[in-house]
């Protein structure tokens, strides 16, 4: 059983027929669903039938249900915990090429508190995934705390998606101090950008060498898997030399969720027992399928 804890959202995906005028009207092609990274991760794991457990907060409303009810028939087990605050909602727009530019209000989930999640949710879980929104407000920063002592403590893996370099990099978070409360986790999946806060290397210096950006982060992480999009993945552990692995080729129309599809393709491979480069290669592949349709979740 994977264990998951952060944001479940509404996501509301916009698509435009073309460029943005001010104001005027722009046609556009508009879905409503699930979101969170955290949700995400679990819906793609469920998918390729990795058992997956979400814990969450959300508005004692409409809206909750439905977003919890429907990652249940997908197959992922949801402890939700329900308050008087609105559901998260997120808008995204969603570009020609398939990238995507977020507007969020995470609602409820920065109400997440230690006591709304008990230790037992530990008692079966092969691995605990963590994604950076947790860390970047005082609550959710507390539950996913003090489960990483409880983890540690019981000996179970943690690995870690940073996220959002904007988050990353804002004075209330920083690098250095998120540095410091994942230290140890067993795998960090971050992408370029978010790699180079991390490691405080320029843009062009990144773009170039992100295998060097991976071997640093070693010094923190058991393995560190560089996400690089339309370029596939770098990896590299402490001591070994680093890898590359190639993109699968896809028809992009959005890419949201596509790296919470490659961290449950890459955890459901490794807790198999793959190597690195063969859980690179199979997350690669879950990856493709999320680019290849709308919305952060399969079947979308």
């Amino acid at each position: 059983m994977m264990l998951s804890i952060g944001d479940l959202v509404l996501d509301v995906t916009i698509v435009p027929e073309r460029r943005l005028q001010p104001d005027d009207d722009t046609p556009a092609a508009i879905t409503v669903g699930g979101g969170g990274q955290a949700a995400n991760f679990c819906a793609w794991a469920a998918a390729i039938g990795e058992p997956a457990r979400l814990v969450c907060r959300v508005g004692d409303d409409a809206t909750g249900s439905r977003l919890v009810s429907d990652l249940e028939a997908g197959g992922v087990e949801v402890f939700a915990v329900k308050g008087p605050d609105p559901t998260g909602a997120i808008a995204v727009l969603v570009g020609p090429d398939g990238e995507r530019t977020m507007i969020a209000d995470r609602g409820a989930n920065l109400r997440l508190c230690p006591a709304d999640v008990p230790a037992a949710l530990l008692d079966d879980a092969a691995l605990l995934h963590l994604t950076g929104y947790s860390f970047f407000e005082p609550g959710p920063r507390a539950v996913v705390r003090g489960l990483l002592a409880e983890a540690a403590r019981r000996g179970v893996p943690v690995t870690v998606d940073p996220g959002s370099a904007a988050f990353l990099a804002a004075p209330s978070t920083g690098p250095a101090a998120f540095l410091g409360w994942t230290r140890g986790a067993a795998a960090c999946f971050p992408n370029l950008d978010e790699a180079a806060v991390l490691t405080g290397t320029d843009a062009r210096t990144a773009a170039a060498d992100p295998a060097a950006m991976a071997a640093v982060l070693t010094s923190y992480y058991g393995a560190v898997v560089v996400k690089l999009g339309a370029d596939g993945a770098v990896y590299a552990t402490t001591g070994s030399a680093s890898g590359r692995v190639a993109a699968v080729p896809a028809a992009v129309r959005d890419t949201t969720g596509a790296g919470d599809a490659f961290c449950a393709g890459f955890l459901a491979a490794w807790l198999g027992g793959a190597s690195l480069a063969v859980a690179c290669a199979a997350a690669a592949t879950t990856a493709a399928r999320a680019v290849s349709s709308l919305g952060g979740r399969p079947g979308g």
